[in-house]
């Protein structure tokens, strides 16, 4: 298939992520946010016990770095839990712009996180960035709601998911793809107590549990499409995530997003694209001098 088949997998596997966003942001009109977690959790724990059980008790107890798998499951059930919080109350597209901003405060954070030199052009690119998030945020005391707080701390917490990803490299995709699982339903499990469930209907229910499908149906089709054809081809296109977001919110919800924030993600996909193909570039010239580097993005995890 090659660099056309790694096109359409990362196309297919950004739409099944905007289906899924769509999805919770529809069912959180009835129902709250952790029982959206909760049930996704367990939607997503029983399509994967299949590999669960093959890599068996002890690749999971002999599986590198336990705390620092806790700290990145932490991260990825706040991110997520965020967005549903966010979405709740913005329209669909603006939280994926904010989110979309997560690689430029990854690149932001190396040096500190990850001992990785930034350059002036990345620094520069980085700058630009805060400015695309800040415009599309356009705070001010009338438009700075909670849901705008849950978008930008839930795209911080992304960042530092993809950070402790990258720091994981050695574990199984299946042992960290279950830490988060897990993490997820004890929290949703948590919330559910706390305040409560709420009746469903069948074809809600049959939605709740498709979330979890759909994540996994989406990372797959990332990973399907990163081993098709080389990153620099295929990444930017996790970009059509915001003009989805634009789409199904304004076919479902009767969404549409201002000048500011569309400006706002015009300036974060402009900067996003420049840090990642600077890094790409930076890497060759390493590969070239036979000197190892780690992937500059965070592929997401195979499932062994």
């Amino acid at each position: 298939m090659g660099a056309i088949g790694g096109i359409v997998m990362m196309l297919l596997g950004v739409l099944f992520f905007a289906l899924n966003d769509t999805m919770g942001k529809w069912l959180l009109g009835t129902y709250a946010v952790g029982q959206l977690m909760l049930v996704r959790s367990i939607s997503g724990l029983c399509v994967m016990a299949p590999a669960i059980h093959r890599v068996g008790l002890s690749g999971f107890r002999d599986a590198p770095r336990p705390g620092l798998q806790l700290v990145r499951a932490g991260f990825s059930t706040l991110e997520a839990s965020l967005f549903f919080w966010g979405v709740s109350t913005l329209p669909l597209a603006e939280v994926m712009t904010y989110y979309m901003a997560g690689p430029i405060y990854v690149t932001a954070l190396s040096p500190l996180l990850l001992g990785e030199h930034v350059g002036w052009r990345r620094w520069a690119a980085i700058g630009v960035g805060f400015c695309g998030v800040a415009l599309a945020l356009h705070p001010s005391p009338g438009s700075l709601s909670v849901g705008a707080v849950c978008a930008v701390a839930g795209s911080l917490f992304y960042a530092l998911f993809l950070i402790t990803t990258r720091k994981l490299a050695a574990v199984p995709g299946t042992v960290l793809m279950t830490g988060q699982l897990v993490s997820s339903l004890i929290f949703g499990a948590a919330l559910v107590l706390a305040y409560g469930w709420t009746s469903t209907g069948p074809t809600d229910f049959a939605l709740m549990l498709l979330l979890g499908v759909g994540s996994l149906l989406g990372n797959l089709c990332v990973n399907q499409s990163l081993r098709l054809a080389p990153a620099t081809m295929v990444v930017p296109y996790q970009y059509t995530l915001i003009l989805w977001g634009m789409l199904f919110g304004y076919v479902f919800f009767g969404e549409m997003i201002g000048p500011l924030t569309m400006a706002g993600a015009g300036i974060i996909v402009a900067s996003g694209l420049f840090i990642f193909l600077r890094e790409q570039q930076l890497g060759r010239r390493l590969k070239a001098r036979g000197v190892p580097s780690e992937p500059v993005i965070a592929k997401l995890h195979d499932l062994d």
